[in-house]
């Protein structure tokens, strides 16, 4: 039987708000291959500077990225190196559920009405007990 691991709800969801947009997403993706200044993710990645810098502020903010100051720049990277490969990882997950018509058969968000909404969470909602375990 695997470990039980304590996920920490209110992170999962910082990662999801981190995800969520496709911009961020490009960014965490090019960091994974090493540090970055603003302008140089700007350029790469065909963006505004202006654009990246509120990105990486939020990305920051979530916890996913740091930033080290080299003389009077400030270059960016992954705020924990465990990240790129959970990042992987999550990346190559085939996630497959049914609406109900076809058992079986893949289908996407346009099928479902979701709601964004936030539930309270009660005292004992922020870290939930998973089978997960690292390794």
């Amino acid at each position: 039987m695997a470990p039980r691991v304590a996920v920490d709800a209110e992170a999962l969801g910082r990662v999801g708000k981190a995800l969520a947009d496709p911009t961020r997403r490009r960014l965490l993706l090019r960091l994974v291959q090493g540090p970055a200044f603003p302008s140089d993710l700007a350029d790469d990645l065909g963006l505004t500077r202006a654009n990246v810098s509120n990105h990486l502020t939020c990305l920051r903010g979530c916890g996913l990225v740091s930033t080290e100051p080299v003389g009077r720049r400030v270059r960016y990277q992954l705020a924990d190196p465990r990240l790129a490969g959970a990042l992987a990882q999550l990346a190559s997950l085939v996630l497959v559920v049914s609406d109900g018509t076809a058992p079986g058969e893949p289908c996407g968000p346009e099928d479902f009405d979701c709601v964004d909404e936030l539930d309270e969470p009660g005292p004992d909602d922020s870290v939930v007990p998973t089978g997960v375990s690292h390794g």
